[in-house]
């Protein structure tokens, strides 16, 4: 089973098997819907980082304890709440994606997306890249998340060429 590190406490090993790593995103998205900031910052990496698309929520957020304190100003605020729609684990590369419902209750709003879940070895949730559902800005060129280094982690800037054109 997983366990947050805990400040003081000796760092031990833990499994990160497809069980841990979902469990950690379920028990994250309901720790998210409690409102309760040490709970969702229980599930991050101190340096963890979360990604959104341009001009959302004025992000990338950066570090558990941030993180887990807008999340609760959201439920305060905005009376928002998540379920987990549907998981797919790589325990082996300690990834997961998870579909999501975001009820923005206060404001009568349903988002849904996706999000990129990456594990340090510890099976904390070190950083997630947000997508949403919705249309395409026709304004803008490149559609990606704010503050994610793209190229500096090998992502394509132009199509492969044809093969045999």
């Amino acid at each position: 089973m997983l366990t947050a590190r805990r400040a003081g406490s000796s760092v031990r090993p833990v499994t990160t098997s497809a069980t841990d790593l979902e469990t950690r995103v379920r028990a994250y998205m309901d720790a998210c819907t409690s409102g309760d900031a040490a709970a969702v910052a229980s599930h991050l990496t101190t340096d963890a980082v979360h990604y959104f698309p341009p001009d959302m929520y004025d992000g990338p957020w950066r570090g558990a304890v941030p993180i887990g304190e807008k999340w609760a100003e959201k439920v305060r605020t905005g009376r928002s709440a998540w379920t987990v729609d549907a998981i797919a684990v790589d325990a082996a590369r300690r990834v997961a994606v998870c579909e999501w419902t975001h009820f923005k209750q206060a404001a009568g709003v349903l988002l849904r997306g996706t999000e990129w879940y990456e594990f340090d070895g510890e099976g904390l949730i070190a950083e997630i890249r947000a997508y949403y559902a919705s249309p395409q800005d026709t304004a803008l060129a490149r559609l990606e998340l704010g503050g994610f280094d793209y190229a500096g982690r090998g992502y394509p800037e132009a199509p492969r060429a044809a093969v045999g054109g």
